[in-house]
């Protein structure tokens, strides 16, 4: 018997690394590092008004042809409203699936001040986030501001360094001309991962472009939020910041609110903590093993039998919605390449990340369209 149990210890220990690797071969790591100081209000609004579109362009990669896992990280720095004790720096968001909370987060920030430590908050989110050990996994931070990369205390080079020493890339994105982000040592600080170095006008109006199936997209992104079965402690809260992401998007221009719809309609929208309906479908929980007292009112006066037909209704009409607006999207990408083509390429925050991005994720065998 302890030869068998040997064998099983040791069969576990060698086929337990694969298995997690498995789990984490398609997950891209994106920490996001935005100065909230006085000038920079131009850049919040760039990022509020294209994380959506991010987030579609990340989905659309495949790494042997399956779509990647995105989790996503905030920090502000160089705001004078956080405690000069803690670098004028805060994390507004670990490494998270909940694109919500990245939102509701991202629309919160304003600016005041500051005092820009770029080495200290490239510190921070090394440190303080959990990145995967897997070498496979495609872990990057994008840090964006103006100020000299040398502010504060904590030595740049040496954050970078132990960045890569954790096989993080650092990307940097200079609000301002090109040269002078060089001669504060911007691209030095890329440069010193094997990163992107690339300088943007953060004031730039982004062109809008207003395809023929936005209604469509936009109304069904509507009913989406229908199928959404909330439940626990919680369950009504992200419901509701649901919605209110919703709202968000709307107020910046209707096409984020478009990216935000072709964004719930992709394998990277997973509310699986609070919606019954993605914890079912994703095996988290059985509809019979849920507490009464969990259960939104108009499942509490169902049977078992009602109960689980109802979250299957549920599954099946997301399902159709979802695959109705990836059917419209894929008409409406092609309507708009074609429109920007006509404008230029974009020098701006979402355009800066897509770029690096697609350049160095193929390293780790990712591929997009």
């Amino acid at each position: 018997m302890k030869k068998y149990i040997l064998i099983s210890m040791i069969l576990s220990i060698c086929i337990m690394p694969s298995i997690l690797a498995a789990k984490d071969e398609n997950l891209i790591q994106v920490a996001i590092l935005l100065d909230t100081s006085n000038s920079m209000d131009g850049l919040i609004d760039q990022a509020k008004s294209q994380l959506w579109k991010i987030v579609n362009e990340l989905s659309a990669g495949k790494k042997d042809g399956k779509a990647p896992r995105l989790q996503v990280a905030l920090y502000e720095y160089g705001n004078d409203g956080i405690p000069a004790g803690e670098g004028h720096i805060r994390m507004a968001s670990p490494l998270t699936n909940d694109l919500d909370k990245i939102s509701n987060e991202l629309f919160k920030l304003t600016t005041n001040g500051g005092s820009e430590y770029c080495g200290m908050v490239i510190d921070s989110a090394v440190k303080g986030l959990k990145w995967s050990k897997d070498g496979n996994v495609f872990k990057v931070i994008f840090i964006a501001g103006n100020e000299p990369f040398t502010q504060g205390g904590s030595d740049y080079t040496e954050s970078v360094k132990r960045a890569v020493s954790k096989g993080i890339t650092v990307n940097t994105i200079f609000c301002g001309n090109y040269d002078e982000g060089v001669n504060t040592k911007w691209k030095h600080g890329a440069d010193l991962s094997d990163g992107t170095y690339i300088n943007i006008d953060h004031n730039q109006k982004i062109a809008h472009i207003n395809a023929p199936q936005d209604k469509e997209i936009m109304k069904l992104g509507e009913e989406l939020n229908k199928t959404y079965v909330a439940y626990g402690a919680k369950g009504m809260i992200k419901k509701e910041m649901q919605a209110e992401q919703d709202k968000n998007a709307r107020t910046v221009s209707e096409e984020s609110l478009v990216q935000r719809s072709v964004s719930k309609a992709s394998g990277q929208y997973v509310n699986n903590t609070w919606d019954l309906v993605d914890a079912v479908k994703d095996s988290k929980v059985k509809v019979s093993d849920v507490d009464e007292k969990l259960l939104p009112g108009e499942m509490k006066k169902m049977d078992r039998n009602e109960r689980d037909n109802y979250i299957k209704s549920k599954i099946k009409e997301r399902e159709r919605l979802q695959k109705k607006i990836n059917a419209l999207n894929a008409e409406r990408k092609i309507y708009v390449d074609r429109e920007l083509k006509k404008n230029g390429e974009q020098n701006t925050f979402d355009a800066a990340i897509l770029r690096a991005v697609k350049k160095q994720a193929t390293e780790k065998n990712f591929k997009f369209q």
